[in-house]
C-alpha cells in the first residue's frame, strides 16, 4: 500500500504560500472523520497519485493513527496540470465505497480485421466494494467482438470477487461498428462554350462600331 505523510495546517494559511514551499493544501474527511486541513509535499503526492489514481487505497500518516483513504478529488492547474489541491476520503474499515475504476482494453477485436470500426464508449466503470477489494483497473477483453454490430455491455465485464457493478448493466462499453464509406459525388460542371463566347463578343463589337 502507498503511504503519504501529511502535516496538519491552519485553514487560514494562504494556499499560494503553501505551494511556493513545494507543498499542496489538502483536506481529509469521511463519514466518521472530522474534516481536517492538511498539506503534503507536491512531488510525493504526484508520484502516489500517478500510481494509485482515484481507485486505490492510500495510507495517510501524520494525523495520529494511520488511516486508509482514497483520493476523492484533485484540482489541477489548467495550464501546467500540476496538482493544486487534493481531497482525501477517509474509509471506514469494512465499509463499502462506490468508485469509478478505469477500464483497460485488452486483446484484439476480430471484427476490426474484417473492416469494422472499434468504438470504445466507456473509459471507466462504477463499482462498489470494500476498500481492500478495489481493483486499480478493470480489464475488458475485445476478442469477443467477432462480427459487425457485436457489443460489450457493462453487465458483460468480468469483475473481481467482492466487487459489485454500479454502472447501468446495459450501458455500452465497446462495439464493432460497420464502416461507412463516403461516396464521392462528382458535380457535373459544364465547360464553357468558347465558340459562343467569341461570337457574342464579335457581335458586340459590330454593334459598337455601327453606333
Amino acid at each position: 500500500m502507498i503511504t503519504l505523510t501529511v502535516e496538519k495546517r491552519d485553514a487560514t494559511m494562504r494556499a499560494k504560500k503553501i505551494r511556493e514551499e513545494g507543498n499542496i493544501p489538502a483536506v481529509v474527511y469521511g463519514p466518521k472523520q472530522e474534516t481536517v486541513s492538511v498539506m503534503l509535499p507536491r512531488k510525493e503526492f504526484e508520484i502516489a497519485f500517478n500510481e494509485s489514481g482515484e481507485s486505490s487505497v492510500i495510507e495517510l500518516s501524520g494525523l495520529g493513527s494511520p488511516m486508509s483513504v482514497l483520493v476523492y478529488d484533485v484540482d489541477l492547474d489548467p495550464v501546467t496540470s500540476i496538482p493544486r489541491h487534493a481531497d482525501f476520503y477517509a474509509i471506514e474499515k469494512g465499509a463499502k465505497v462506490e468508485v469509478a475504476i478505469p477500464i483497460v482494453f485488452i486483446g484484439e477485436a476480430p471484427a476490426v480485421k474484417s473492416g469494422a470500426n472499434l468504438v470504445k464508449v466507456l473509459r471507466e466503470i462504477e463499482v462498489e466494494a470494500e476498500a481492500a477489494n478495489l481493483p486499480h483497473t478493470i480489464e475488458v477483453d475485445l476478442s469477443v467482438l467477432e462480427n459487425v454490430d457485436d457489443q460489450i455491455h457493462a453487465k458483460d465485464v468480468v469483475l473481481p470477487e467482492g466487487v459489485v457493478l454500479i454502472t447501468e448493466p446495459n450501458e455500452m462499453v465497446a462495439l464493432a461498428q460497420e464502416t461507412i464509406e463516403e461516396e464521392e459525388t462528382e458535380e457535373a460542371t459544364e465547360s464553357p462554350d468558347i465558340d459562343s463566347i467569341e461570337v457574342e463578343k464579335k457581335g458586340k463589337q459590330e454593334e459598337e462600331s455601327s453606333e
